[in-house]
């Protein structure tokens, strides 16, 4: 689904195409700002399983449910997920940051803030190659340092714990 090919890869796993997914959604809703949230996305699923070549099997069902779950998720706490991403983004007005680029770290940021069985270091690392896919190398710099500020502020104990073990 990156830059590279039409259609997905699918030694990837099914969480990577539903942050794809969720990411191309959320840059589609940034553009065009409709507000028809069930028509839009039901519109853009089937038009990214013609596109991508997506089966009805487990994987695209899995990948779907989790671009919608971060979809949602994104939608119902956009406030504080963009608003972290702007503490972060030191000299960066979030409203002129690349569209992908902010879909891409709404996506890690949300997982990071709300998603507790993701580790925020695997989102970030989803993020830095989404966003080298579809934004290029500097863009994954710009998000990795973006998105460590914020694994850096969160209070996840169970984490740290297990780090000074």
């Amino acid at each position: 689904m990156g830059s590279d090919s039409n259609k997905f890869d699918p030694r990837l796993h099914a969480k990577r195409l539903g942050r794809e997914l969720a990411m191309q959604f959320m840059f589609q809703q940034d553009l065009t700002g409709d507000e028809e949230f069930t028509l839009h996305w039901q519109r853009f699923l089937n038009q990214a399983v013609e596109e991508h070549g997506l089966k009805e099997n487990r994987f695209s069902r899995k990948g779907i449910e989790y671009a919608e779950y971060l979809v949602n998720g994104i939608r119902e706490h956009h406030e504080e997920v963009d608003s972290t991403i702007s503490e972060k983004a030191d000299k960066w007005d979030f409203k002129r940051m690349a569209n992908v680029d902010r879909n891409v770290m709404r996506v890690a940021a949300f997982e990071m803030l709300f998603v507790a069985e993701v580790p925020p270091v695997v989102s970030i690392n989803e993020a830095v190659e989404i966003a080298r896919d579809y934004s290029g190398e500097k863009a994954g710099n710009f998000i990795n340092g973006v998105l460590n500020g914020i694994k850096d502020s969160l209070d996840r104990p169970a984490r740290k714990a297990v780090k000074e073990l």
